[in-house]
């Protein structure tokens, strides 16, 4: 015991009359293990919990996210206090100092406020479908200051948590589960309406990725400059990758309007020369 409490009391750092000696970074590494520890059996009872209730992920991984950020907070000012620094007395001796750092990180600030807020409100979770700027992306982590996220190329993405709670975001995965889509299409006038309609129908059918048959709806749209305009509508659950979706759809289409002889016609125009001067007259054929 003796042995011990010299190897202890061994100075391994000396400023002054400031000593860290064994016994300090004994009481470090408990704190952190015992950190760790803690931390690891709360997830596994809260995900336990999560299989066992069919509770929400996402909810279930922003609960273990604030509690982690909030048990670490409270181990690090365990740490100081075990190094002999005061927290409270820190604090309010660098509270000048802390004032000209948040005016420097002030983003940082803002996108760590608004990692709480998503955290703690939980209006985005795991696994959630958002369109930010035009960008499709799945959430696959939210953290304390941004949130990572693959967009339909396959792209890992790191998002700072203020361009979420401060810009306009869609949430796909607010909805029903199931989303209505819409190809469009032209053809050349003289086509057959009602044959059109059953072959953009018919086409939809096909895909293994549409949802409910009886909400399938091709309409014709209207008379356009260089074609008649239809579109159809359909629904599915495929939101992340409804792009490979429609085009494989098109694909579809195109293959029977060629075996049906429907054009897609294309933009035309005649030049018609009269009294000096050219006049462009659209032509619907």
């Amino acid at each position: 015991m003796e042995t011990l409490s010299k190897i202890l009391d061994f100075d391994l750092l000396s400023i002054g009359d400031y000593k860290v000696k064994v016994y300090t970074l004994v009481v470090i590494l408990l704190i952190s293990l015992t950190t760790k520890v803690l931390l690891n059996l709360i997830k596994k009872a809260l995900f336990r919990r999560y299989k066992g209730l069919h509770l929400d992920k996402g909810n279930t991984y922003a609960l273990y996210q604030i509690i982690k950020y909030v048990i670490w907070v409270i181990a690090f000012g365990f740490i100081l206090e075990s190094v002999g620094i005061k927290v409270t007395i820190l604090i309010a001796g660098s509270a000048a100092l802390l004032v000209g750092v948040g005016l420097g990180l002030q983003q940082t600030f803002n996108d760590i406020i608004s990692g709480i807020i998503l955290l703690s409100e939980k209006s985005i979770k795991i696994n959630d479908i958002l369109e930010i700027d035009g960008d499709i992306v799945e959430i696959q982590e939210i953290g304390l200051r941004t949130s990572k996220g693959l967009n339909r190329n396959d792209i890992a993405i790191i998002i700072p948590n203020s361009l979420i709670t401060t810009n306009k975001v869609i949430n796909w995965s607010h909805q029903k589960k199931k989303t209505r889509f819409r190809i469009n299409v032209g053809v050349a006038y003289g086509s057959d309406v009602d044959l059109v309609i059953k072959i953009l129908e018919e086409s939809v059918l096909e895909h293994p990725d549409y949802d409910d048959d009886k909400l399938i709806e091709g309409r014709f749209m209207n008379f356009g400059n260089s074609s008649l305009d239809f579109e159809v509508l359909f629904f599915s659950e495929n939101v992340f990758r409804i792009e490979k979706v429609k085009s494989d759809i098109r694909k579809i289409i195109n293959r029977k309007f060629i075996e049906n002889k429907i054009v897609i016609p294309f933009p035309q125009m005649d030049l018609h020369f009269k009294s000096g001067h050219t006049e462009i007259i659209p032509k619907n054929e």
